[in-house]
């Protein structure tokens, strides 16, 4: 049986649920606005056209470890602008549950990541590498709210010139196909 990986990560951002939402449920440009992590992003199904249940996306992603990952999910439920839930496969399997709940002119977002790994350095290297793939999650996972802010500032932009003004997010530590 692959190793088990349980990560709970928790955003806090100045927006509204339905901004956050919307960025973290536009799929198909993770690779735009995440591109750190998101190196290839494929919608393969769009899914249900109001809720987006149903929706395939094909991935290639990565950390700062020199390794890269490839796996799809599918969106298993919707609860906007509450959140969303998935099933991932390939690399790794395994679900995550996107929630976010406002607070006051901020939103809390937690992502609960439950994986399985199969990609054979995730997989035999766990009992060793356990705190550096969690490290590497981590590192993810902060470049993940440090791009949703400056998309977040993109997407709120007034004009091209304020728009233009938003530094680019984070890029990959290196890219590898």
């Amino acid at each position: 049986m692959a190793p088990e990986y349980a990560f709970l990560t928790r955003w806090r951002v100045r927006a509204t649920a339905k901004e956050v939402a919307e960025v973290l449920g536009d799929a198909p440009s993770l690779a735009r606005w995440w591109p750190s992590v998101y190196l290839d992003v494929t919608e393969l199904s769009p899914g249900d056209p109001t809720t987006h249940v149903g929706r395939v996306i094909d991935l290639y992603t990565k950390g700062w470890l020199p390794y890269t990952l490839r796996w799809k999910f599918t969106v298993t439920e919707s609860r906007p602008p509450q959140g969303f839930s998935l099933v991932a496969e390939g690399d790794f399997e395994g679900t995550g549950v996107w929630t976010i709940t406002e607070d006051g002119d901020y939103v809390d977002a937690t992502y609960d990541w439950r994986i399985a790994a199969n990609k054979p350095l995730l997989r035999y290297g766990t009992l060793v590498m356990r705190p550096i793939f969690a490290a590497n999650h981590r590192w993810a996972m902060a470049r993940g709210l440090e791009s949703l802010e400056l998309e977040l500032r993109r997407r709120r932009a007034r004009t091209a010139a304020e728009r233009d003004a938003v530094p680019a997010p984070p890029g990959p530590t290196f890219r590898s196909h």
